[in-house]
């Protein structure tokens, strides 16, 4: 997995690729956990390059959606499509967050 970190208005765009699973989810967690203490409260969670996700990324994605609202901020996704689509759709994750197809359409709303 990969980590990429976008600065834009005041939301913190976290670019992914790769596989989020068992061996990147606890990567992923302290990479969100060191942009928190950098003052992130709102993300937009670019998925467009993630190849796979797994339970453990879905708990990742919770971790951070957790303390994003802790915060009052907000999170919201962009890029889903195949297999991270499905899982996003089957889990129920699609209902619990705002969907985008593109960065720019989750920066505007």
């Amino acid at each position: 997995m990969q980590f990429d970190v976008v600065k834009k208005d005041n939301f913190f765009i976290l670019q992914i690729s790769g596989r989020m699973d068992a061996v990147h989810s606890s990567e992923f967690e302290k990479e969100c956990a060191a942009l928190f203490e950098k003052g992130m409260c709102n993300a937009v969670v670019d998925m467009d390059n993630v190849e796979y996700i797994s339970s453990a990324g879905l708990r990742s994605i919770l971790f951070l959606a957790k303390k994003i609202r802790t915060g009052c901020g907000e999170i919201r996704f962009c890029g889903l499509h195949g297999i991270v689509e499905e899982v996003f759709t089957i889990s129920g994750f699609k209902g619990m967050f705002p969907i985008f197809d593109t960065c720019d359409a989750a920066l505007k709303n």
